[in-house]
């Protein structure tokens, strides 16, 4: 006896058409079974109400049965349990012969002799993958969520939209219900090709995922990517320029005011973070950056002292700057920053004063991180292709420091050189950062010439009143000559950190030890591009 029901015209009104020339398309029967069962209680009930044929398994089933809704058992259409601990439940001839066959006469013919329904909709979503990867290393629950049957009922039903309906996440359950509630059940076929894009976006997702578990150890040499959360922005680096971040903003940051991000308060945030990243478990720390570049940094007792401190660095720069700070926002320093105008400011958090204060400036943005969190690998597209590489997240400390010169640092300098050495790795290259008493004073980047870098550096020093003589200076390269240690020690600097290597070191060494000025090397070159 069969247990399905007889072949139904696909949609009313249609007799004498022949089904391949036809868009519409009645749902009659339905596969679901899904891992989820958030919001699929309203579904299930559209589809009972139209008299749908529901075939289920497992959980699904129970959960649809405890609704008074008839439903028939995979296993009894199949002819075979779920076996191998649910690993083989839907993988059968009858169900993907219902789901693939073609609504045309040579088809549909099979499908009555083999007695094999069709199935009209499919409702299916994956096992949770990415969030056991991310909750546990145990390795027996990771490969058990890698989802076979799911992942081929979705591939399946997208394959043939044309006459099959697939809903591939809990995300698409308002489609389907407008489907259902307003349209009574009948599916278009921009309908089915919207969901059947939908349905390889999220597989092809799935795969990338699970191929870049296994390939963790970058062993096999594939450059893969994916992200389904798009943010469509304004517009680019400039208004002509159409972009998208592609992202989970919201895991990192609460935007608590202001405008909708741009592309570029993108790209400044994420050199903000980048910076503040060294500076995460310092005293209270504010960074003032422009178009990537810090214009302003400082450590200091108090958050108002490192504010004002590090808007003394470059006050001209700061203007239309990004701000960020390592310390919950309090109302005196929001005071002062009130004064300035910014395009975002970033805190850990906002006292309800301080807040109250700066939202006042509704298109100026405040961000509250949640945890500063860099990318383990940096990429970008160039070319006919993509460059990939591992994100610099090497800092040099005092004991990675290799004394150079006759003279040592102090215990003053050699902080400072710790501080400037984090200030020049996240400057564009060529650059110079020049540090005195956990500030900087002056900078110099993306030049040409180290020199042209180390002159910036002074000059805009001794522009906003700061005494380059006792300074410290950090170069993010080598020097290959002599003439930048040579002019650091006639401007009064007093010790110098950079990585070493040039074939040319000793003149370097030679100029610090006749200028009486300490040098330690660090091995490590933090060009950025």
């Amino acid at each position: 006896m069969r247990i399905f029901a007889p072949l139904k015209p696909t949609s009313p009104g249609t007799a004498g058409t022949h089904p391949s020339r036809m868009t519409a398309r009645k749902i009659n029967s339905a596969l679901v079974s899904v891992y989820h069962k958030e919001g699929l209680g309203p579904i299930v009930d559209g589809l009972a109400k139209l008299g749908v044929t529901i075939y289920s398994t497992g959980g699904t089933e129970t959960f649809i049965r405890d609704r008074g809704i008839d439903v028939v058992p995979v296993e009894e259409l199949t002819g075979y349990p779920s076996i191998l601990d649910g690993r083989v439940k839907t993988l059968h001839p009858k169900v993907h012969g219902g789901i693939l066959a073609r609504r045309e006469e040579e088809h549909l013919l099979q499908l009555d002799q083999l007695e094999i329904p069709q199935i009209d909709l499919v409702v299916v979503d994956l096992y949770p993958f990415e969030e056991t990867v991310a909750n546990t290393e145990e390795e027996d629950l990771i490969i058990e969520k890698i989802d076979i049957g799911g992942i081929a009922l979705i591939r399946a039903a997208a394959k043939n939209y044309r006459d099959v309906l697939i809903v591939p996440s809990r995300e698409d359950y308002a489609t389907l219900q407008d489907i259902i509630d307003k349209q009574e059940g009948v599916s278009e076929l921009t309908d089915r090709r919207k969901l059947a894009r939908r349905a390889f976006a999220i597989s092809s997702h799935y795969d990338t995922a699970i191929f870049s578990y296994f390939n963790e150890d970058g062993e096999l040499p594939v450059f893969k990517r994916s992200e389904m959360k798009a943010n469509p922005l304004r517009y680019g680096e400039n208004p002509h320029q159409e972009a998208t971040f592609y992202g989970r903003l919201s895991e990192m940051f609460t935007k608590l005011n202001g405008k909708e991000l741009s592309f570029n308060n993108l790209v400044d945030i994420d050199a903000a973070v980048g910076l503040m990243k060294e500076f995460e478990e310092a005293d209270p720390t504010f960074i003032i950056l422009k178009h990537t570049n810090a214009c302003g940094v400082a450590v200091r007792p108090t958050q108002l002292e490192a504010w004002k401190a590090a808007l003394a660095g470059d006050p001209v720069s700061a203007f239309g700057g990004i701000l960020i700070t390592n310390r919950p926002l309090d109302v005196s320093t929001a005071q002062e920053i009130d004064k300035l105008f910014y395009e975002v400011l970033i805190a850990p958090d906002f006292t309800d004063s301080a807040l109250e204060l700066l939202s006042k400036k509704k298109k100026r943005v405040l961000l509250q991180y949640h945890h500063l969190q860099q990318q383990p690998l940096s990429f970008k597209s160039l070319l006919n292709g993509v460059i990939v590489q591992d994100t610099d997240l090497k800092t040099e400390g005092a004991d990675q420091f290799e004394i150079a010169t006759e003279r040592q640092p102090t215990g003053t300098e050699t902080a400072d050189l710790v501080f400037a050495g984090k200030c020049a790795k996240h400057l564009k290259s060529n650059t110079i950062a020049l540090v005195c008493n956990n500030q900087l004073i002056g900078m110099g980047c993306g030049q040409t010439s180290r020199v042209d870098a180390l002159r910036q550096a002074i000059n805009k020093a001794k522009n906003f009143g700061f005494e380059v003589a006792g300074s410290v200076m950090a170069s993010d390269a080598f020097f290959p000559f002599s003439d930048c240690v040579e002019i650091a020690a006639e401007a009064g600097i007093t010790a110098v950190v950079q990585p070493g290597g040039s074939i040319r070191d000793a003149d370097s060494i030679a100029a610090a030890n006749a200028g009486n000025v300490a040098m330690v090397t660090t091995g490590i070159r933090h060009f950025k591009h």
